[in-house]
């Protein structure tokens, strides 16, 4: 079992910046074995892809939509795995959720590959 807790949400303007931290625990749960990535879900709409990054944290994907403006970033002896978001716009609002990915068939950006979610934290934009 995997628990994995948001936090850094909030409200910001536009343009401005926030980093999300998302802290992983579990008595089996080791971060080096997993994949993670971070999505979001804005009210009516499907949850998105946003980043991910894989084991080593040497490699990461993002969105064509946040590409430049966020990084996503990992440290498995902390076990967190971290979001920085800056030039932020209007519409990034949406709740965002980490997740652990559990299943490699396809790739990274799909929600069926991860099987652990957080809660998820809330991220709203003004213009």
């Amino acid at each position: 079992q995997v628990l994995l807790v948001e936090s850094g949400g909030g409200s910001v303007q536009a343009g401005g910046s926030l980093r999300l931290s998302c802290q992983a625990s579990g008595s089996t749960f080791r971060p080096s074995m997993y994949h993670m990535g971070w999505f979001r879900q804005a009210p009516g709409k499907e949850r998105d892809f946003v980043a991910a990054i894989n084991w080593k944290g040497d490699s990461t994907v993002y969105a064509d939509s946040v590409k430049g403006r966020f990084t996503i970033s990992r440290d498995n002896a902390k076990m967190t795995v971290d979001l920085q978001m800056n030039s932020l716009k209007p519409e990034d609002t949406a709740v965002y959720y980490c997740a652990v990915r559990t299943k490699y068939d396809r790739n990274a950006l799909v929600v069926d590959e991860y099987g652990f979610w957080g809660q998820g934290t809330q991220v709203t934009v003004s213009s």
